[in-house]
């Protein structure tokens, strides 16, 4: 019994035997049966998209349009149909007549309600105001030329009908239509294609969420593995920088900025001093690790993965950005609150808007600060060679930049940048010299 029920059309809503051709095959109702699931999905969605009251209501107004009126009006059109047909037959010009008009009154009954919903639901307010504007246009100059002059004879006071004048004016319309139902089919097709694209822009963002959370969560497993802290095992930071570098170019800048979110707040970006013989991390004494700026390890080293990344209007707090390489990166309008750029290359990049409140550009005094080298070591004491690179750097509108902020960039920036700095540089040598 239990198969049987399983396997009826009324519990399988994917069975159609009604659409099964006699011999058994399904490529004959293959084309229907894909439209009818089509139309079902179709319409499951708009349920899920109305609210219940909409929905119920809609059905209780359906359910009224089908009901007794609709029933009666058909059943008047078929009759008046037959009379029509009979009168016809009979030659009664009464009996035809009166079936017709009969026959039209209740068609346009039944018909009115529907082509009141099509009506709203395909033609958009603005364009069903052009279309009563154009045939209201076509009505008066029609109107005009039957009122006019060129359609009086000589002597005469009545209005004649120039039929010639009326059969261009009918082709002109006869164009204009066709002319609104390709603009109308034009706008349609449009419309699909930005709903298609809505769709298709969503399901990308679906999709690289899921890509960036398989990514946190392998990252965790080679974090949280029984043997430490990544620390340990070369090989396991270099699968885990591998798989960073990897997605990195494949996502947008918001997926970018979520990574570095996840990287900074899960210190693995960050230096951390370790035991030199057994490289593990050690304690800072307040339930984190210690940093070691001068010869800490990364677990994961950016590198060269941020250069050229676009990453206008994130979220970048608290991120450790130090030592990477952002050359020419865009970072409009981003909010850098007590980021760290320090040993950063941020050459020609932008910062045109950014909140830079708290933002860390080098350690030490800005007057001693100096940006980075490949030749020399840097002091974290003193500030030398602790610096980021700031070159023809735009900082264009940034917000909440401190005096140290602003003496540091005003020295080591150049003349373009210089110009480009909230406040002004008077009074600020520029150290770099170009």
């Amino acid at each position: 019994m239990n198969n049987d029920s399983n396997s009826s059309p009324a519990n399988n809503p994917n069975s159609s035997p009604i659409l099964e051709s006699p011999n058994g095959t399904q490529e004959a109702i293959t084309p229907v049966k894909t439209a009818i699931e089509q139309v079902n999905f179709i319409d499951n969605e708009i349920e899920q998209m109305l609210p219940a009251s909409a929905t119920h209501n809609s059905l209780v107004d359906n359910q009224k349009d089908r009901g007794p009126k609709n029933r009666f009006a058909s059943i008047v059109t078929l009759v008046a149909i037959a009379l029509m047909i009979l009168g016809l037959a009979m030659d009664n010009v009464l009996l035809g007549y009166t079936s017709a008009v009969v026959a039209m009154v209740a068609s346009v009954r039944m018909i009115w309600p529907s082509w009141g919903k099509v009506w709203k639901t395909l033609i958009p307010p603005v364009w069903r105001n052009l279309i009563i504007a154009c045939f209201g246009i076509l009505a008066a100059i029609v109107g005009l030329l039957m009122l006019s002059g060129a359609n009086q004879e000589p002597g005469s006071r009545n209005i004649q009908i120039n039929w010639d004048a009326i059969g261009a004016v009918g082709e002109l319309i006869g164009a204009l239509g066709q002319i609104l139902i390709a603009i109308i089919a034009v706008y349609v097709a449009w419309r699909q294609y930005v709903i298609s694209k809505d769709l298709t822009i969503q399901q990308n963002r679906i999709t690289q969420q899921q890509t960036i959370d398989a990514y946190f969560q392998g990252v965790s497993d080679l974090a949280m593995d029984e043997k430490g802290f990544l620390e340990d095992w070369p090989q396991e930071r270099a699968i885990a920088e591998g798989r960073t570098a990897a997605i990195i170019k494949s996502v947008d800048g918001e997926g970018k900025a979520k990574i570095l979110r996840f990287l900074s707040q899960s210190r693995l970006v960050t230096p951390i001093k370790r035991d030199r013989l057994l490289g593990r991390p050690i304690f800072d004494g307040n339930g984190g690790y210690a940093e070691d700026r001068e010869h800490g390890i990364r677990v994961i080293d950016l590198g060269v993965m941020l250069a050229g990344a676009d990453l206008k209007k994130t979220d970048l707090r608290w991120t450790d950005l130090s030592d990477a390489n952002l050359v020419r990166a865009n970072l409009d309008g981003c909010d850098l609150v007590k980021a760290n750029f320090s040993r950063t290359i941020l050459y020609e990049g932008s910062l045109v808007g950014a909140d830079l409140r708290g933002a860390r550009f080098f350690y030490g005094t800005a007057e001693n600060a100096t940006p980075r080298s490949r030749t020399h070591v840097p002091n974290y004491q003193t500030g030398t060679y602790t610096g980021g690179v700031m070159e023809n750097v735009d900082f264009t509108g940034v917000k909440r930049l401190s005096d140290e902020q602003r003496y540091y960039c005003c020295a080591w920036s150049g003349e373009k940048s210089r110009k480009t700095i909230p406040g002004g540089c008077e009074g600020i040598p520029n150290k770099l010299g170009r």
